[in-house]
């Protein structure tokens, strides 16, 4: 397949750019965009074919489903059967944004799209060109991130184009992502309202607008057994670089001393060593390749460069990446979110 990639200033929007993009998915077409959180593999969702062929670009298992994003709050009328008083709070606090919402889905989305629940997510982005092409289209937009099964979710064009080039029809390259993380997933058709991922809008803003909020139990830690995902990123090894991520947790200066322990470790044993750092700690690590995710203090900082360093270690062929660990208030919970899917739940606690 021949992939056409198509540069657009976020600040400065080619409306002929779009246009074409938005011809190619209303044509069934794969058209890689920029959000606010990451870059998405959008399809029409109303089209089972164009769909389907999400999950064979980015080998994506059939029952991890997918959001739909959206360009206009009244389309959310038509693709459910009942809007919550909850989903109405939030759509009007939030949307714009990055949050999903789930919902009981109407027959106009396709089984395909929902990995067969009878529920949707639903999201409106703040992105100006993921706005623009969305309304330009007139259709639903069904976009898991623009990477492949597996890998750390794309921030820049760069990244799509390294996971996806030659697998779809269109990657619009417009500049980094601002958030860095996924969207929030929320159901809010239990009560309470559950966050079944988090991600840019915090549990402590969920918190303040609707006085109660659950989390699910797997965020932060393994989920056993077999079960049906009602959310991407629930059930299967996520965001994970080529090298193995190993998370050290506890008191900052226990932290660091335990990682360069590590680093002996693996070094004596002809690994190649990185070290997923923060300013405040970058300089006392030795003997290893060491990058800043930023400072320890902006958490908004260290989400958005997260995939975007995971990636730099691929380039550096690291076989092992240490990472410390960071609070998890705030979008820190979706930091720890993806660095625990990244390591497969391999968490040492000094």
């Amino acid at each position: 397949m021949k992939t056409e990639i198509i540069k657009i200033d976020v600040n400065n929007i080619d409306k002929t750019g779009i246009r074409y993009a938005a011809e190619v998915l209303r044509s069934g077409g794969l058209v890689a965009f920029p959000t606010e959180t990451v870059y998405g593999l959008g399809a029409n969702a109303l089209n089972e074919t164009a769909v389907k062929n999400i999950f064979v670009a980015k080998g994506r298992p059939s029952d991890n489903p997918l959001i739909v994003h959206i360009a206009d709050k009244r389309d959310v009328n038509k693709l459910v059967t009942y809007i919550p008083e909850c989903a109405h709070i939030l759509m009007q606090e939030f949307w714009p944004g990055p949050i999903t919402l789930i919902m009981e889905k109407s027959n106009l989305i396709p089984l395909s799209v929902t990995a067969g629940l009878n529920t949707v997510g639903i999201r409106m982005p703040s992105n100006a060109v993921a706005y623009e092409l969305i309304k330009e289209s007139g259709v639903p937009v069904a976009a898991p991130s623009a990477n492949t099964s597996g890998r750390p979710s794309p921030t820049n064009a760069s990244h799509v184009i390294e996971d996806l080039y030659g697998r779809v029809d269109v990657i619009i390259d417009a500049g980094n992502c601002s958030v860095g993380v996924e969207s929030t997933v929320l159901d809010t058709t239990s009560s309470p309202p559950v966050i079944f991922r988090p991600g840019g809008i915090t549990f402590e803003q969920l918190e303040k607008v609707l006085g109660r909020v659950s989390l699910d139990p797997a965020i932060l830690t393994e989920r056993k057994g077999d079960f049906v995902p009602k959310s991407p990123g629930m059930k299967y090894k996520h965001y994970s670089p080529k090298g193995q991520v190993i998370i050290i947790e506890g008191a900052l200066h226990d932290v660091v001393s335990k990682i360069n322990e590590l680093i002996d470790e693996y070094s004596s044993k002809g690994l190649r060593v990185g070290v997923m750092a923060t300013n405040q700690t970058s300089s006392g690590y030795q003997g290893a390749e060491v990058i800043s995710l930023g400072d320890r203090e902006n958490a908004a900082e260290i989400a958005a460069n997260l995939f975007k360093v995971m990636r730099e270690f691929d380039e550096k062929e690291t076989d092992i990446i240490l990472a410390e660990s960071v609070s998890s208030s705030g979008i820190g919970l979706a930091i720890m979110n993806r660095l625990s899917k990244a390591a497969g739940y391999n968490i040492i606690k000094v």
